[in-house]
């Protein structure tokens, strides 16, 4: 429990994910953890079922310690296979459902995988790039139709089974784990190269998991919301795990709906939510309506509201914001508290971590002056462990003592930190961190593509939208659609670009780097093509 500003747990509270998920559920027993796409679990079927997925997952050879993606959609499935992983001491390789092409084959290859889960609609994704993938022994498929497998060009070498199959009779494996032992492997969106694997160990998802209950001050008679896919921490560990911890229910969908979004708080008796990206932005643009404060919502978390809103909508919908900064290597490194906020703020250094602003040299600056965000944890374990293969990332990340956000702010007198922008090549659009290299990496193999440069600019929404500045080939007459439908099942569709300018060169600068913050000031020029202005559409799948 949190004492002040202080996080106290008892000696002998769990922490280590399978102890604490038996904990739980002997605590809360029948009452209902989970509904996910109309679908319910209590608290003792998700013990009994995910102890049969560990079992399962040890007839496949897996042993503690092991490497297993998840590419899962949001189900019930997906939380047994996840908790499951869990109780066999299976490392967790998250992946975002619409990676695609060099990104995914980076993230399986990298990150050792020797069994991949995933839904029946990503096996062609998965089929793609598995010639890349010489550790692939397993491929788990979920579905939903009966009948024999399709094993989408998965080469013989490759077992493929039917995720029905998992859930095994057979006793649940009891690996000896420690709190540092690895969890899970979370890919961060890649600056200059491809993206980096975060090992977040047990303690670490646990304490996020507290901290977030504590912030929130959520009770067994919380009820909460999400649609955010559970490959991210922010639905793992601020939703469903956070939702266990108090006590109380998950509802979770797999797509957010703004038309019917309020009505769902009010069928599901939803009493809090996590936000992030343009998702306030777009409820507060529906027409007002008199029912707008008709529900039990008393509370949302995440980042960013825009300033121009917060207020606004908070008394339009009876709702308190949380805004907060983090990340998937230090979540909720600061803090907007119910009893201590700062409208336009991600508030104060939060009670897991110190924050600082520097200069180059990584000294202090004064108050509001623009530096670095810098953090480092108060408490052992509760960070990433470091990057997965890549010790030199993590050593450069932490020079100095200091975890480098690569983020630009300024803290006020009162210690109050306003977000500025992004010192690091990434493009956030909607919730979704997008890899300016997977975007490049993609456009540069183009025939008639000489280089290309993928960076931000300002979105009508919040955030960003990814604009790509091409140089074609001599003699080219390559056109802003053909480019998107090359781009198109070769990475995530969310970082397909939504704005096209054809240029001559790139700027550069005598070390021939090109130089994005000169097309960024540019913004959208009077050349520059927007396919949504185009009726141009991008595929999901």
């Amino acid at each position: 429990m949190a004492v002040g500003e202080r996080f106290v747990l008892a000696a002998d509270a769990p922490r280590t994910f399978p102890a604490w998920i038996r904990a739980q559920a002997a605590r809360y027993g029948n009452k209902v953890a989970l509904d996910i796409m109309g679908r319910e679990k209590t608290y003792l079927e998700l013990d009994a079922d995910s102890d049969r997925v560990a079992a399962g997952l040890t007839e496949l050879g897996l042993a503690a310690g092991d490497h297993c993606a998840l590419m899962m959609k949001n189900s019930l499935e997906n939380v047994d296979t996840w908790f499951g992983l869990t109780k066999a001491g299976v490392v967790e390789l998250a992946v975002h459902h619409a990676a695609r092409g060099n990104v995914l084959r980076h993230i399986l290859f990298h990150g050792d995988a020797k069994v991949i889960i995933l839904d029946e609609e990503f096996l062609p994704a998965l089929a793609d790039v598995i010639d890349d993938l010489p550790l692939l022994q397993h491929v788990v498929v979920n579905r939903e139709t009966d009948g024999e497998l399709n094993r989408e060009r998965i080469p013989s070498r490759v077992m493929v089974h039917d995720h029905r199959a998992l859930y095994s009779d057979l006793p649940p494996p009891n690996p000896r784990l420690e709190r540092t032992d690895p969890l899970a492997i979370l890919h961060t969106s890649g600056t200059t190269g491809p993206p980096k694997g975060a090992i977040i160990c047990h303690e670490s998802a646990l304490h996020l998991t507290r901290h977030i209950v504590w912030l929130m001050d959520y009770t067994p008679e919380d009820r909460l919301y999400t649609a955010f896919p559970l490959f991210h921490n922010n639905a793992k560990y601020t939703s469903v795990t956070a939702a266990i911890e108090c006590g109380g229910s998950v509802v979770i969908e797999q797509r957010f709906s703004v038309s019917r979004f309020w009505e769902l708080c009010r069928k599901k008796r939803i009493t809090a939510f996590n936000y992030m990206g343009a998702l306030l932005m777009m409820l507060f643009k529906q027409d007002p309506k008199p029912t707008d404060r008709d529900h039990q919502v008393r509370i949302a978390f995440g980042a960013p509201c825009p300033v121009e809103i917060w207020e606004a909508f908070e008394e339009r919908f009876g709702v308190r914001l949380v805004e907060v900064y983090g990340m998937t290597e230090a979540p909720i490194a600061c803090e907007n508290r119910l009893d201590d906020r700062r409208i336009g703020s991600a508030g104060k250094e939060s009670m897991s971590y110190q924050v600082r602003i520097v200069d180059a040299d990584d000294q202090p600056v004064p108050p509001n002056q623009p530096g670095e965000i810098v953090i480092r944890p108060k408490y052992p374990n509760i960070m990433f462990s470091g990057y997965y293969k890549r010790p030199e990332a993590t050593v450069e990340a932490w020079r100095n003592l200091w975890f480098h956000t690569g983020d630009r702010g300024r803290m006020d007198e009162d210690g109050f930190l306003y977000f500025l922008d992004r010192t690091k090549d990434v493009i956030r659009r909607r919730g979704e961190n997008i890899s300016s290299w997977e975007v490049e990496s993609v456009i540069n193999t183009h025939p008639d593509v000489v280089e290309a440069a993928a960076y931000g600019v300002a979105s009508e929404l919040t955030e960003e939208e990814v604009m790509v500045a091409v140089v074609r080939r001599p003699g080219s007459d390559l056109r802003p659609e053909a480019l998107l439908d090359f781009c198109q099942g070769k990475m995530s569709h969310f970082a397909v670009p939504r704005f096209v300018r054809f240029v001559d060169s790139l700027p550069k600068n005598h070390a021939q780097r090109v130089q994005k913050f000169s097309l960024r000031e540019e913004g959208l020029t009077p050349d520059t093509w927007d396919r949504e202005a185009a009726g141009y559409r991008v595929r999901r799948s």
